[in-house]
C-alpha cells in the first residue's frame, strides 16, 4: 500500500483497472454471491459456508481481470486497499456511479 497515500488516491487507480464491462459484471456478481454465502452461514449457522466467500468473490473477479481484462488483479500488490475497492465499487454500482 505504500505507493498510495491513502485509499482516495488508490480508488482511481482501481477503477483503471476495471474498464473492462464484461470484468465489472464479473466483479459484481461475485460481490453478489459473497453476500449470498454470508447470509447461508447465518442462516444455517454454520460457518463452515464461510470458507466459499473467497472462492465466489475472487473467482469471478479474478476470471473478469485475466480472461476479459487481461491484467494482474490489484490484490497481488494491494491486498487491502483491493479488497475495500471491491466494496466500494459495488455500492458505486448501485448507486450508479459505475455501469456495469
Amino acid at each position: 500500500m505504500s505507493d498510495y497515500a491513502s485509499f482516495r488516491d488508490f480508488y482511481p487507480f482501481y477503477l483503471g483497472e476495471h474498464r473492462n464491462r464484461t470484468c465489472r459484471r464479473l466483479h459484481f456478481v461475485g460481490s453478489c454471491l459473497v453476500l449470498l454465502v454470508i447470509g447461508v452461514a447465518v442462516a444455517a449457522r454454520d460457518a463452515r459456508w464461510l470458507l466459499l466467500a473467497p472462492v465466489a468473490g475472487y473467482g469471478f473477479a479474478w476470471v473478469g481481470h485475466y480472461a476479459f481484462e487481461k491484467n494482474r488483479p490489484a490484490t497481488f500488490k494491494h491486498p487491502l486497499y483491493s479488497l475495500a475497492g471491491d466494496w466500494v465499487m459495488f455500492w458505486d454500482v448501485l448507486r450508479g456511479r459505475v455501469t456495469i
